[in-house]
């Protein structure tokens, strides 16, 4: 076993959930959590350096490495308006994108771009989660209707026959302790386990509304027959 398995994470992210749940099955092998901005953890990747990244789409999967990128995606993210305190669209509760396209929109990275807003400068959209982590006293989140969505993925090198790494992608993906290893096999079993079923339940379906249609319709339905044991042919007379 690696002394530690490594995770890298953008702003935002949020490994500490799983974290535990590696920590009880996985006790023997310390989870390393280094906090990353978006290129610094596609090159750790690429270098060997980091086993998995949380990461937000998309991404160049050929990092100019030996083997190509991977990524799953987890959930989706939704866009805020970071303003100022006592602007006059601090008052509401969500803003249109329209209402946020008709201020100055600051375009820098996400620290620098609070920093902006705090001086009322403009406005910035950013993640939620990258706006809660970057919160401050002066400025305000606004949650922004219909406005852009980001993804957060784990990835990871592609082609890993790693266990550590399947494990890790099976508790980002809920699994249980018992079917996390093998991510890719359990997934693909599970999805022909799934469509047996879909398939007997439907089947299933089908002759239970033939059988109502019939009946709504006044038509006869055929009984069941149930076939009948056979006498024997050796049984005795009776003398």
């Amino acid at each position: 076993m690696p002394s530690s398995f490594t995770v890298a994470f953008v702003l935002g992210a949020t490994p500490g959930k799983w974290s535990r749940v590696w920590r009880e099955r996985l006790p023997e092998t310390p989870l390393e959590l280094v906090p990353s901005e978006q290129d610094e953890a596609l090159a750790m990747l690429a270098a060997g350096t980091a086993d998995v990244a949380l990461v937000r789409l998309p991404i160049d999967r050929a990092l100019e490495s030996d083997r190509p990128l991977a990524a799953i995606p987890l959930y989706t993210e939704r866009a805020v308006a970071v303003i100022p305190k006592e602007h006059p669209l601090a008052e509401r509760d969500e803003l249109s994108i329209a209402e946020v396209r008709s201020g100055l929109l600051v375009d820098e990275e996400w620290r620098a771009a609070v920093e902006s807003v705090a001086a009322n400068i403009g406005i910035a959209v950013m993640p939620q989660a990258v706006a809660r982590a970057l919160m401050r006293k002066d400025v305000v989140p606004r949650l922004i209707i219909e406005g852009p969505e980001w993804q957060v993925a784990v990835a990871w090198r592609d082609g890993s026959i790693d266990p550590l790494v399947e494990e890790f992608i099976g508790i980002v993906r809920g699994r249980t302790a018992r079917s996390s290893r093998g991510t890719a096999g359990a997934v693909e079993a599970e999805g022909t386990d799934t469509s047996k079923r879909s398939a007997g339940a439907s089947g299933a379906k089908k002759t239970a509304n033939r059988g109502a249609g019939a009946r709504a319709s006044g038509a006869k339905v055929a009984p069941r027959h149930t076939a009948k044991p056979q006498r024997s042919r050796n049984k005795r007379r009776k003398g």
